[in-house]
């Protein structure tokens, strides 16, 4: 792009299933500096675009007048048409106990769940919205994600760091149990359930694979470099093809049994090898990596952090919202 050519205007549809977070999500971009409507109705989306000056973060949801996913995505595509724009849509999503257990805290009533239970209309929002999920530029499950870590999480996609242009890929590395459930954000899964497991040493069981002693017991399995290098292989084949293609923020999930030990190590040297790509060859591509322990997360633990900073986010420019 020119140098003299203004850069295209961010545009961020917010959507997804009620109590899954999207008010939340559009306090923190109104605190990024963008203009936030929520729930305007759809046909007044091409003139409030029009007519702002700033990036815009427009909420929509099933609450939303004349609401309909496929009118959701016509109103994008139109969007995307205009060169002056850079059009995203956000989902906003949680699992459905979670959600059951937000709405039984503050009694709301579910917008579709006029005449109905709560799981009934949690269930109805999820196959109306399913659309706007399949065809979401992020999608955010807020099930385990603290309001500091879902401001990081925010900020690290669409904070100051990505003003200055056309951002590319931010690569997502999370461990996970496979009895727990798959992530439902993953683009990628791996299974590390083969390795030798820690859990099965007393002096270990208690650690977890951010523990030095577990990481060198599961490196020691005969197979572990092999698994490791292959991964390391095809993330350095597909990540730069997710790029090509536009794609802007990839999870790649690695599992075992208690999503403690080994999945832990594994992600945790995944993203020291990713982070080190730039160092070892500057002229090697490299993408802002984000690393999640989602399990750890689920006891109270500390479950998100920077291993590759995007380009122009320091730790200064980090806010944390404890509200």
């Amino acid at each position: 792009m020119h140098e003299d050519t203004p850069l295209p205007r961010r545009i961020l549809l917010v959507t997804g299933l009620s109590g899954a977070g999207k008010s939340s999500i559009l306090r923190i971009l109104e605190d990024l500096g963008h203009e936030v409507i929520d729930n305007p109705p759809l046909g007044m989306l091409d003139e409030i675009v029009a007519r702002a000056e700033r990036p815009v973060a427009v909420g929509v949801d099933s609450r939303t007048r004349g609401f309909d996913a496929s009118a959701v995505l016509a109103a994008l595509a139109r969007l995307r048409v205009n060169p002056a724009l850079s059009a995203e849509l956000i989902y906003a999503t949680a699992e459905e106990s979670v959600l059951l257990s937000r709405y039984t805290a503050t009694r709301r009533r579910h917008p579709q769940a006029a005449h109905g239970t709560v799981k009934e209309g949690i269930e109805a929002e999820i196959k109306l919205t399913s659309p706007l999920r399949e065809a979401a530029d992020v999608v955010i499950d807020t099930s385990d994600l603290p309001p500091p870590e879902l401001r990081q999480l925010v900020e690290a996609r669409f904070g100051e760091w990505s003003a200055g242009g056309l951002d590319g890929l931010t690569v997502a590395l999370m461990s996970f149990a496979f009895p727990a459930g798959l992530p439902r954000e993953a683009d990628m899964v791996f299974d590390a359930r083969f390795l030798t497991n820690p859990y099965y040493d007393p002096a270990l069981s208690a650690m977890t694979g951010l523990d030095a002693d577990v990481a060198q017991y599961v490196a020691q399995d005969p197979d572990y470099p092999e698994f490791l290098d292959r991964i390391v292989g095809i993330l350095e084949l597909v990540l730069p093809r997710f790029v090509r293609e536009g794609k802007k923020y990839a999870t790649i999930a690695l599992g075992c049994s208690g999503g403690r030990h080994r999945s832990v190590t594994i992600v945790e040297e995944l993203a020291r090898r990713l982070a080190q790509r730039g160092a070892d060859d500057p002229s090697r591509e490299t993408w802002p990596v984000v690393v999640m322990h989602r399990e750890l997360a689920r006891q109270g633990r500390s479950s998100w952090r920077w291993a590759n900073r995007p380009r122009g986010l320091s730790e200064t420019t980090q806010r944390t919202d404890h509200a």
